[in-house]
């Protein structure tokens, strides 16, 4: 009975508003092979003349017979020659015997064709070979003299032999190690072993690539025209280098996932004509020591040469985390490829129009180092569209997908406050994924209201409850939904419903009617009471408290924690910040540094400052539960009825909202 409330909504890993792809990456530099000596070009024909021979032995088309079976045709004259050798004869037969299953000691017979099986009996192949028998058998050679059959002896020379039995696997194994041990003399050379992992895996893209520009990208106009500079100095440098001016050598692009980072850069790299280099800062990494340096010294290389270019390192704080935190010192190949990247954005000279573009979610974690100015001097922040900017990225998305007339994007972009760019992307994905379920020619707005209650409390579940708890749920969203109606300083409410979606058995959701970039202390003790309603109702209706309030209860305490010891809403603490167990990103950080900066005393007063919030909160809830239990009860009844109500089913079973505020007046 989770009860979402204005928190942004779930953020979504993938870039904001983009349309292109990013193209096929071109080829990278050819490494020239390793030149083959004569030593290793003798070794492979030895060992080819060797196999050759081998191989000889084994020809496939012999018949192997039975020795009895070679007797019976030698005394039918039907043997034409034969080469005797120590433990083998192999011979040809005058006229090939037809074939019998107990004839054949090892050699299954030819399948034959389905219209010949039965009118052609099957042969033996024109040669054969037979295994002589451990006894010696001293009338054999009367026996061939007297059928007049040609009798050759060979025997395997004894070098020939030794090479195959015992120099051929040692040559092998000499020349397997001379090749390694060869390999690896420059591990890190051109044509060294590991030649391969110290060149930069970053993909190159070229300007005839990229077709993404800033008119692909909406909203962002601060960070576009920060960018803007850097193109003009990527088309022209001379014109400001003639008035001594250097372009910022590093931008920092940072914001939540999702909005927009990578498509920023991929558009300014667009904009600007010049060839875009793009790298993960986890592509840096690997397991040998001093990999991750040697590619981060190639990748600029290979810009340099190509400048003028932008280098894009996405995800930096993978590789760019704050140097001495933790666990592990300065022969940390993370840290070493670090101190790479600084030392190569330090030796840039004025002339070289190379830029760095980075993006982040994590700029707290960054080492100071290369936050300085003459590194990534610009850090330009990126934050969700605003109600015109999701206009804006609707109608990017929506370029190619059929609208019904019935679709106002306008609304649309006003009840998706706080989407991300690619939060939108997913909206407007997903709408179009129901019309195509539905058999529809065209997206309508039913499926945008689909879309959005996917996106924002997650796909439906199918569940059953018994009579009980289906209206224990429906009371309990029910005071959420009243308390919301009630509370001037809540949120409107847009719809309630006990379906089960996600990880939620029922859900009261709310929708800003605008941006809201602060809060103030009335509007946060109505919000509380609005979070514990749910819970309230279940005791006035049931005499009992139930654990689909688990969610509340833990938001409502974290709130109520931040009013007092980080905003200082207590009169008993006063204006001061009482921070606990601050996160740490880095392993074993929070070993050496204390949990808490305050005494046992302020703790306990400022645990009996959140218990008198949250006992406020409740005992207003269940006050204003109680004085309008029949529409609590009304709504309740509705939902049990339909299972999902909008704000105008709402309005027909208890009447109309009161007044919202907005600034701190109503409206």
């Amino acid at each position: 009975m989770n009860t979402p409330t204005d928190s942004p909504p779930p953020q979504n890993p993938n870039p904001g508003p983009s349309q292109p792809g990013n193209g096929p990456p071109s080829a990278k530099r050819p490494i020239r092979p390793a030149p083959i000596s004569r030593g290793m070009l003798m070794f492979i024909l030895v060992s080819v003349v060797l196999l050759l021979y081998w191989l000889q032995y084994r020809d496939e088309s012999l018949a192997n017979v039975r020795y009895d079976f070679f007797r019976e045709q030698l005394a039918a004259n039907n043997i034409e020659s034969v080469l005797i050798e120590e433990e083998m004869i192999y011979g040809t037969w005058k006229k090939p015997p037809e074939r019998k299953l107990e004839d054949s000691a090892t050699t299954p017979p030819p399948k034959a064709d389905a219209d010949s099986e039965k009118s052609k009996p099957a042969l033996f192949p024109k040669k054969f070979n037979v295994v002589r028998p451990p006894a010696e058998d001293k009338d054999l050679l009367a026996d061939l003299d007297a059928k007049n059959v040609e009798v050759t002896g060979a025997k395997t020379p004894w070098g020939i032999q030794f090479l195959l039995m015992v120099l051929f696997p040692i040559l092998l194994m000499l020349g397997i190690l001379w090749f390694i041990m060869r390999r690896t003399s420059d591990p890190m050379g051109q044509g060294g072993m590991l030649g391969g992992f110290i060149k930069s895996p970053a993909k190159r893209f070229m300007p005839a690539e990229q077709q993404t520009t800033f008119d692909d990208v909406a909203a962002m106009e601060n960070a576009k025209s920060e960018l803007q500079e850097v193109v003009e100095y990527l088309k022209n440098p001379t014109k400001f280098q003639k008035l001594g001016a250097e372009i910022p050598k590093g931008i920092l692009l940072m914001g939540a996932p999702g909005t927009g980072k990578t498509l920023l850069a991929r558009a300014t790299a667009g904009e600007a004509g010049v060839p875009f280099f793009s790298i993960n800062g986890s592509e840096f990494i690997q397991m040998f020591v001093g990999v991750g340096a040697s590619r981060v010294r190639d990748m600029f290389r290979t810009a340099k040469e190509s400048a003028p270019c932008l280098i894009f390192i996405d995800e930096i704080d993978a590789v760019g985390r704050a140097r001495g935190t933790g666990v592990g010192g300065g022969h940390d190949e993370r840290e070493q490829t670090l101190n790479q990247i600084l030392g190569e954005m330090d030796g840039f000279t004025p002339s070289e129009a190379v830029i760095v573009l980075a993006a982040t979610n994590r700029p707290d974690v960054l080492d100071p180092a290369l936050l300085r100015p003459g590194r990534f001097d610009r850090h330009i922040t990126i934050d969700r569209p605003s109600k015109a900017g999701r206009l804006g990225v609707l109608k990017v998305h929506t370029r190619k997908v059929p609208m019904a007339d019935n679709v106002d994007l306008d609304s649309i972009a006003g009840g998706t406050i706080g989407f991300s760019g690619a939060d939108l992307k997913n909206l407007v994905n997903e709408a179009a994924l129901h019309a195509t379920r539905e058999g529809k020619d065209r997206v309508e707005n039913e499926d945008f209201e689909y879309a959005h209650d996917k996106v924002l409390l997650g796909p439906r579940r199918e569940e059953v409850f018994n009579e009980h708890e289906r209206e224990m749920t429906a009371y309990h969203e029910a005071g959420h939904a009243l308390l919301a109606w009630l509370l001037p300083d809540v949120d409107e409410l847009h719809k309630v419903t006990i379906i089960p979606r996600g990880r939620s058995l029922g859900v009261t959701q709310l929708v800003p009617d605008e941006e809201r970039y602060n809060v103030g202390e009335k509007r946060l003790h109505a919000q509380l009471a609005f979070m514990l309603g749910g819970r309230a109702a279940e005791k006035l209706v049931f005499d009992e408290y139930s654990a689909g309030a688990e969610d509340d209860l833990k938001k409502a305490t974290d709130l109520a924690r931040r009013m007092v010891g980080y905003w200082g809403m207590s009169e008993a603490i006063g204006p001061i910040s009482l921070r606990h167990a601050e996160h740490q990103p880095f392993l074993g950080k929070e070993i050496a540094e204390h949990q808490r900066e305050y005494s046992d005393e302020t703790a306990r007063i400022l645990d009996q400052e959140v218990q008198k919030i949250l006992f406020g909160a409740a005992k207003r809830a269940t006050q204003m539960l109680t004085e309008n239990r029949e529409d609590l009860d009304k709504l309740s009844q509705g939902l049990l009825e339909k299972e999902a109500l909008a704000a105008d089913d709402i309005s027909e079973i208890i009447g109309a909202a009161v007044s919202r505020t907005r600034g701190g007046s109503e409206k």
